[in-house]
C-alpha cells in the first residue's frame, strides 16, 4: 500500500495519511465497528481502556484473515465526546506503530451508540495481497 499526502494538502492533523492506495488484486477485509466491551461483557469507564479493547478485537479479526496492523487502510472512528478523543488517539497510535505505515483515518464525534457506557467506537479497511 502506498501513502497518499500531496505537498499540495495542509499536512494531517494527527498521525495518519490522507489517502491510502491498495494495489490491484489484493485481499480486502472491512470490520464491522468495534466497540469497547470483553468477552466477559464487561466495559472499562475509560475511553482510552475502551479503545485499546476496540484494537485488541480488530487485531483479533485481521489475524482471522492472515493479516495484521501492518495491513490497514482506513481506520473510521466515533467517540461520543471530544474529551475521548486523546486516549482514543493514544491506543490508535500504539496500534499503528506496528505497521511502520500510516493509514488514512476518520474521526467523528458522535451524540451516542447503543448503550451509554460506550465511549468508542472503531472499525478498519484492510488489504493484503
Amino acid at each position: 500500500m502506498k501513502e497518499l499526502t500531496p505537498s499540495t494538502l495542509r499536512p494531517p492533523f494527527a498521525r495518519y495519511a490522507h489517502g491510502v492506495e491498495i494495489p490491484a488484486g489484493w485481499r480486502i477485509v472491512q470490520s464491522s465497528g468495534q466497540l469497547g466491551i470483553r468477552a466477559d461483557d464487561s466495559i472499562p469507564q475509560d475511553a482510552y481502556a475502551q479503545a485499546v479493547i476496540c484494537f485488541q478485537s480488530l487485531t483479533e479479526i485481521l489475524n482471522s484473515a492472515g493479516m495484521g496492523p501492518k495491513d490497514v487502510a482506513h481506520i473510521s472512528a466515533y467517540v461520543t465526546d471530544r474529551e475521548h478523543m486523546a486516549g482514543y488517539m493514544r491506543a490508535r497510535d500504539a496500534f499503528m506503530a506496528q505497521a511502520g505505515r500510516l493509514p488514512s483515518s476518520t474521526l467523528l464525534i458522535v451524540s451516542g451508540f447503543t448503550r451509554p457506557e460506550f465511549k468508542v467506537e472503531v472499525e478498519i479497511l484492510a488489504a493484503a495481497p
